[in-house]
């Protein structure tokens, strides 16, 4: 446990394979009809919760003790649990009675249970922002390792629900959660809430600058200090942002040892989507002011530049910084990779699912960033994740919603702003940071919106190939516009199927 929250906090960690090698898995409430792409009826059916007795979105039930429990994971073998997410079950309210149980390593009595909710939400027992209240959801991301197996429980039937843990190879030495441990650690507990919470840039290291007015398709570039180093912190900072379309239209691209490795619309690789929509993340942060900053680390052996493009019509004025400072490269450094994709039209009908990234080599899958448009007032996000690591011959990964995969619930009222260390809704509609909701009740699902997740100990590791789907799944027969950033990191020798999309990048809005 220790171990892993000083991980959560270590940006360097993600930018090397794991050293103990591990598989990211779930189990959550998707349908069961959901077995094969083949069957594009069962694949694609959309009742992936528990209403009623006839559903059975779970694996079992038991008696313990004369009580009923229904059994949502049960995993053999040496791992950690790393995010967990409950909804609300209904709209507005936030209350169950349901206890959760958590069994450790083949034991009759469980090491830790509580409120539903309550042990999720920040509220309890794991303290915000480990844990946390998001939009109508009790996400937590509080690291609970087992040597031997892993069973979790509720006291009463599920609605949805998602467990999200890391399968350690067999052997790997693992101290089991206790109470005790979760105790004595308070102090670590506390220190990394303060940090997660007061991201902090590198200030170690040579400063880079550029500073410059970039014409239509002109582009300037900055070359990082030669040698063995990783850019570890870079802002870029527009002088206008009253056209919204120009964080699309302006392009970071980043090249480390002579290979590009990022081409990417600013406002999808910095989080704000299409305009500035401040918000503050574990790894990145956009300020009210328009400075757009990243923390990830990005090594490289030799040489670094970076590099920004002006797609749009009217000049624009810039001004980057970045901060370079020590690597040590070694066989599991890897490359900083972001990209990304974009379609308009994306039809709803029929059901399909939209591809986000498919990767072929050794890496780590470690965040995305979604802006929709959506023209009509139905809801647009029931469409499920599924991911697919290492030929196989079914998603490790399979979700519940696409507002799920996100952090929050019942999507068709959760649109307003809202953010965490390693997720957020910058924008929604109409609404941001500096415009919030104020009628709770309000749908106002038509428009954009642009979904952020980051990952830390949720990392995504793969040994040869990686395909992250996402389903598309709106209340409505109608045409929707997709754009989306990915980052991973990578070999060399590591592939995707994303291209640089100059034009789709202009027709995506």
């Amino acid at each position: 446990m220790t171990s892993l929250l000083n991980e959560m906090v270590d940006r360097e960690k993600i930018a090397s394979f794991p050293q103990k090698d591990f598989r990211l898995k779930q189990e959550s409430s998707y349908n069961r009809a959901s077995k094969s792409p083949q069957d594009t009826v069962g694949w694609f059916t959309n009742h992936d919760f528990n209403r009623t007795e006839k559903d059975h979105n779970f694996l079992r039930i038991e008696e313990n003790n004369g009580q009923k429990e229904w059994v949502l994971m049960d995993h053999q073998g040496a791992g950690a649990i790393v995010r967990t997410w409950m909804p609300f079950r209904s709209t507005k309210n936030p209350k169950t009675d349901i206890i959760i149980k958590f069994y450790l390593d083949g034991a009759t009595e469980p090491a830790l249970e509580g409120n539903m909710l309550g042990l999720l939400d920040g509220t309890d027992l794991f303290p915000f922002p480990l844990a946390h209240k998001s939009l109508r959801s009790a996400v937590s991301f509080f690291p609970i390792p087992y040597a031997k197996s892993c069973k979790v429980t509720v006291t009463n039937r599920p609605f949805f629900y998602q467990f999200t843990y890391r399968e350690y190879e067999e052997g790997t030495s693992i101290k089991t959660f206790t109470m005790g441990d979760y105790q004595k650690a308070k102090p670590q507990i506390n220190e990394v809430c303060e940090t997660l919470l007061n991201p902090q840039n590198t200030i170690t290291g040579k400063a880079v600058k550029l500073q410059s007015v970039l014409a239509k398709n002109e582009e300037k570039s900055v070359v990082l200090p030669e040698g063995t180093s990783a850019l570890k912190n870079l802002s870029l900072k527009l002088g206008d942002y009253s056209d919204s379309t120009v964080t699309r239209s302006v392009i970071l691209k980043i090249e480390f040892d002579g290979q590009q490795t990022v081409w990417c619309p600013i406002g999808d690789f910095f989080g704000s989507g299409i305009g500035l929509n401040p918000f503050k993340g574990w790894y990145r942060t956009v300020t009210e002011e328009g400075t757009m900053s990243c923390r990830w680390v990005m090594p490289y052996q030799k040489s670094g530049k970076v590099t920004v493009l002006n797609l749009g019509d009217k000049p624009v004025d810039i001004q980057l910084d970045a901060t370079v400072g020590d690597w040590e490269w070694n066989e599991n450094s890897m490359y900083f990779n972001a990209a990304w994709r974009g379609q308009n039209p994306v039809p709803t009908r029929p059901f399909s699912d939209w591809n986000y990234v498919t990767l072929k080599g050794r890496g780590v899958y470690v965040g995305d960033a979604l802006t929709i448009m959506n023209p009509v007032e139905q809801w647009w996000g029931e469409g499920d994740e599924k991911i697919w690591v290492d030929g196989e011959d079914f998603p490790s990964i399979f979700g519940t919603g696409t507002e799920d995969y996100y952090g929050y619930s019942w999507g068709g009222m959760s649109t307003d702003f809202y953010e965490h260390p390693f997720h957020a809704q910058p924008y929604s509609h109409k609404y941001n940071k500096l415009n919030r909701k104020t009628e709770i009740g309000e749908r106002n699902t038509k428009g954009y919106s642009t979904e952020t997740r980051t990952r830390s100990l949720d990392v995504m590791p793969f040994g040869s190939s990686l395909q992250l789907d996402m389903e598309v799944w709106s209340g409505t027969d109608c045409d929707m516009a997709y754009g989306v950033g990915v980052y991973w990191y990578g070999d060399a020798t590591t592939t995707s199927n994303r291209t640089p999309d100059p034009k789709g990048v202009l027709s995506a809005h």
